[in-house]
């Protein structure tokens, strides 16, 4: 088993031990930063996941950024081209659950959002470095999207993600800022 699949196992089993209450607290204190965020508050199109706990709830997130009139994008996955692609939400019935149990957008109800359209894109992991490095879920979709990927990049957070180091390889490209419910780290 390689470094990075010991810290992904251990990373879930540290965030499956967050209590119900805890989880909704810190959750609720990384929005609350985000929207003060300048790119927060300049992106007319969001790139964001449905959340799966134990991820950092985005649903608070997503229905902030309709009330704002922002444009919401979420991924649908190509597990067989291990590709990503951003397509339009504007309400939650437009979505179903894929692999996984991910909710993704319904393709004949939602349309294509090209990267290049995204100004602000939420980039999900499960743990991350100080400088903005992140280990993902081990399909790789984020890596490959973010090689092309020009917008400003922001991951969110527990503090409990912040990790000391890892290996990074030569695929690997940091986010921008990471928001922990805690701290705003700078990264590039």
């Amino acid at each position: 088993m390689n470094d990075k699949t010991a810290l992904r196992d251990r990373m879930k089993e540290t965030l499956g031990k967050l209590s119900k209450p805890l989880y909704e607290d810190y959750s609720y204190k990384i929005a609350m930063k985000l929207y003060d965020e300048l790119a927060w508050k300049q992106a007319k199109i969001v790139g964001i996941t449905v959340s799966k706990a134990p991820e950092v709830d985005t649903y608070q997130i997503i229905r902030k950024a309709w009330e704002l009139g922002k444009q919401v994008a979420v991924p649908k996955c190509y597990p067989k081209e291990k590709k990503l692609s951003f397509r339009t939400l504007s309400e939650f019935s437009q979505l179903e659950s894929v692999f996984y149990g991910l909710l993704e957008p319904i393709v004949e109800k939602t349309s294509i959002v090209e990267p290049s359209q995204i100004d602000l894109l939420l980039v999900p992991g499960l743990a991350y470095t100080m400088d903005g490095y992140r280990i993902g879920f081990g399909g790789g979709y984020y890596d490959r999207f973010l090689m092309d990927f020009t917008g400003e990049t922001i991951s969110l957070a527990f503090k409990e993600q912040i990790v000391p180091h890892f290996r990074v390889e030569e695929h690997d490209i940091p986010v921008s800022k990471i928001i922990t419910n805690d701290a705003i780290l700078k990264t590039k």
